[in-house]
């Protein structure tokens, strides 16, 4: 989450283009703990009962252990999923490239007359 946040203002111009929602297994209280002590400034939802997770095919079983992957989604203006990185590898500089991209050609489709 950390690189997420150091990444956030070049990946997303501040959330103008782009809204960031991380999703976490955490519960919310400490989620929001967190987010405030480590200043993130992006959303964060908890998913406890991993239902999103379901959904979105995060989740993994080892023996007993059951727990979701670090996947990331980006879902375009129409609603629909344009990008995904599953997983995604968030220490890894050139997975920010990648999304960078992404996001440039997703906010293109939706907007030809814009550049970012």
């Amino acid at each position: 989450m950390h690189a997420y946040r150091d990444q956030y203002a070049q990946l997303f111009n501040l959330g103008q283009d782009v809204v960031l929602i991380a999703i976490s297994a955490d519960p919310i209280e400490e989620l929001a703990s967190w987010a405030h002590d480590d200043d993130f400034p992006f959303l964060m939802a908890s998913d406890a009962e991993l239902e999103v997770a379901s959904r979105y095919g995060a989740i993994y079983e080892r023996g007993d252990r059951r727990g979701t992957n670090r996947n990331l989604f980006v879902i375009g203006p129409d609603g629909r999923i344009a990008y995904t990185a599953t997983p995604f590898r968030e220490i890894d500089p050139t997975a920010y490239e990648e999304l960078e991209a992404a996001i440039d050609r997703i906010a293109a489709e939706a907007d030809p007359g814009t550049e970012r």
